[in-house]
């Protein structure tokens, strides 16, 4: 999400007269767009604005500070704002107007007020323009179909940073996914913290199966996905859609969190590991050759050897295709903060995460192995290292060596070599 958000900021500021620079010394505008999910992830957000504050009293007084995303939230920061004077404006997640405003007065190229309020127009009626380094060389792009959250599990701080759940009209996105193909993106991935909930809030049919028909229909694109799901409500008529359209990736991303019922209880995550273990289930059958990812958080607050051990055998029993695992950290005003405590040390949490690690290698080395010898198609994302770099329709990455320019084509590769992470192979002589 935060890459999205990025995304229309750099092209709202473009439009404005912006252009991008590599080095903060050389820029006039400098934006942090912020995660607060881990402590980490906050921490060095903090470092960032320390370092960027220091320069521009030191050394670039005119620079123009913005801080974004999830640490300003939706009712705003006093306290950052107190604690980083240096910060010009602060902007809510998904929302690039405050700086843009800003920036219209202070750095834009001047425009007639008739141009600059039919720019605004088109950007929120569904167009959005790449930044210039990323047209033509950006096949793969993220469109918001889900602002925020009004499920509430107990760890998570999303409700209270990106506020409640708010769909985006079918049409503004059709629309938006159709410009991003007309300007050579391949793949798009619709978002939403729980993406299987949009079109709740909208009068009428408004779904995600419906929308993904109606993206599925736009040309020039070859490939949708759509995340993250939750187990309450990914249902059989969305994933009928996913088999049956050919557009969408066979990938499903639903976190489990934890393999105890008693955790999941904790976390407020409204089902049992007996429910969720039927879903992976009916998934499969919609799905025999796609893939699944989950979401697993370790070191939650009481969790104890045993519980952490169901999450093992969950793991072993249904050999996801990724796992992200993450290790708790208790995070200000969500419910688990403020009323467990945050009991678990932090080396058992690290043994538990690498333990985890360490079975999902070895799960996916079983899966990826099966690969070996077979063909798969590969949407080439770009040039690393010397190799090609793509991803499968099951979004694993694939690594090719060819002196041909492949980048923003689908191409079909023979695996050769196939590791836990990733896989290496060759491009298939035509059938």
């Amino acid at each position: 999400m935060n890459i999205a958000d990025s995304l229309r900021l750099a092209s709202g500021l473009e439009k404005l007269g912006a252009t991008k620079t590599e080095h903060i010394a050389e820029a006039d505008i400098a934006v942090l767009n912020t995660c607060v999910v881990r402590q980490s992830a906050e921490d060095r957000a903090y470092g960032w604005l320390n370092r960027v504050g220091e320069l521009k009293r030191n050394t670039k007084p005119d620079l123009t500070v913005g801080l974004m995303g999830c640490l300003v939230g939706v009712k705003g920061n006093k306290k950052i704002a107190n604690a980083f004077p240096d910060i010009d404006v602060f902007l809510p997640p998904s929302d690039p107007q405050p700086l843009l405003n800003l920036v219209e007065q202070q750095h834009a190229v001047k425009k007639s007020e008739i141009d600059v309020v039919g720019r605004r127009h088109a950007l929120q009626d569904g167009e959005l323009l790449l930044p210039a380094d990323e047209c033509g060389t950006t096949f793969v792009s993220y469109v918001p179909v889900v602002y925020g959250c009004s499920h509430a599990c107990t760890f998570c701080i999303i409700p209270f940073r990106r506020g409640i759940e708010r769909s985006r009209p079918i049409n503004q996105i059709v629309a938006e996914c159709r410009s991003l193909a007309q300007q050579g993106v391949k793949e798009i991935t619709l978002l939403g913290q729980i993406v299987d909930r949009y079109g709740y809030d909208l009068p009428g049919e408004s779904n995600l199966a419906l929308l993904l028909e109606k993206v599925h229909d736009i040309a020039g694109l070859e490939r949708i996905r759509f995340l993250t799901s939750h187990p309450n409500y990914l249902d059989d008529v969305l994933l009928r859609t996913v088999a049956e359209l050919p557009k969408i990736c066979d990938h499903i991303e639903v976190p489990v969190q934890s393999g105890n019922n008693e955790v999941l209880e904790n976390m407020r995550r409204g089902y049992t590991v007996e429910q969720y273990s039927k879903l992976i289930e009916r998934i499969r059958m919609f799905m025999p050759n796609g893939s699944i990812s989950c979401d697993v958080i370790v070191g939650f607050p009481g969790e104890t050897d045993s519980q952490f051990e169901d999450t093992c055998d969950l793991l072993l029993e249904h050999k996801f295709d990724k796992v992200h695992i993450a290790k708790y950290s208790p995070r200000p005003g969500t419910v688990s903060a403020r009323r467990m405590a945050d009991d678990v040390p932090a080396k058992t949490k690290e043994s538990r995460r690498k333990t985890l690690d360490d079975i999902q290698a070895s799960v996916l080395s079983d899966i990826n192995r099966q690969l070996l010898g077979k063909k798969v198609e590969v949407l080439v994302e770009g040039y690393q290292r010397d190799r090609w770099r793509g991803r499968t329709r099951t979004n694993k990455l694939v690594f090719f060596e060819d002196d041909s320019e492949w980048a923003g084509n689908l191409v079909d590769v023979e695996i050769n070599w196939a590791g836990p992470w990733f896989m290496v192979g060759k491009l298939a002589p035509p059938s």
